[in-house]
């Protein structure tokens, strides 16, 4: 999809690029398929803010996917395509023939009335989900499963596609968006293509606004603090911060700091850290 301009009639409009939506259908998403969506603003079970900057923005129902894509060896139509306000990629209401209805994630290329499948016998086309064990070498892939059949948790943000780059024994080599190359067994299950809506990363929000809808709420930089509220601030002008490295104002490193285990059972699966190492 492309992306949509406006006319600078204000500042704020003059920056302010959205994705183009004349590709999606113009329907309401299936009332089936939705499910209320609670609000915590950042707040643990104790009432304490856990996560700061959360807070305010629209109101949501949540689109139920189906990231197991278990529903094997029988054909579904896919009747819309979709807005989620909750990811950033589009969603595709598909029909199966016994005529149950799910959301699957989008493929970049899928169209409505297009078919889709699940299931040793299916063919290598975007949009069908086959184990890794039936997926040719080179092939690329997306919503990617980590254990088999607890449902896709790698690889499903708009844009992105991972590459099995080969296989051996029990398990396949995945090449994943951020560089990773790590094991999963061939046992679990992936969607052929790249996820649609690659244009997401080009748009612009343009203005505050946009950022509140989202829930997002304002941060103020350190080094304008004064020093009793964090450790950047004080100073005389513009001051550095006068540490080795940037740090949160509880004085924790904010860039890089580690909190993978040292000895985790999951090292044995990645060949390669995203980081080179």
């Amino acid at each position: 999809m492309a992306i949509k301009t406006y006319k600078p009639t204000t500042p704020s409009r003059r920056q302010m690029t959205v994705t183009d939506y004349s590709g999606l259908s113009k329907v309401a998403p299936e009332k089936s398929l939705l499910a209320p969506l609670k609000k915590n603003a950042g707040r643990n079970s104790y009432g304490r803010i856990t996560v700061r900057h959360r807070g305010g923005g629209v109101r949501r129902k949540y689109r139920i996917i189906d990231f197991k894509r278990n529903k094997l060896n029988m054909n579904a139509t896919v009747l819309t395509l979709e807005y989620d306000p909750n990811r950033s990629a589009h969603i595709a209401l598909v029909q199966y023939e016994d005529g149950e209805k799910r959301y699957i994630l989008a493929p970049h290329g899928l169209k409505v009335g297009d078919t889709v499948r699940a299931g040793a016998d299916a063919d290598i086309i975007p949009g069908n989900a086959l184990a890794l064990a039936n997926i040719p070498v080179g092939t690329f892939i997306h919503n990617l499963e980590l254990y088999p059949g607890k449902g896709a948790q790698l690889v499903r943000a708009a844009g992105n596609m991972a590459q099995l780059m080969g296989k051996e024994d029990d398990y396949a080599l995945v090449r994943l968006p951020s560089g990773e190359m790590r094991k999963i067994s061939i046992n679990c299950m992936a969607t052929v293509g790249q996820v649609g809506n690659i244009d997401h990363e080009n748009v612009s929000l343009g203005k505050a606004g946009r950022t509140r809808h989202m829930g997002i709420r304002p941060t103020v930089r350190g080094s304008v603090m004064n020093p009793c509220d964090h450790p950047h601030g004080g100073g005389e002008g513009k001051s550095p911060v006068g540490r080795p490295g940037p740090v949160t104002p509880w004085g924790k490193p904010a860039l890089g700091y580690k909190t993978r285990a040292n000895h985790n059972r999951s090292d044995k699966f990645i060949v390669k850290r995203r980081n080179g190492k």
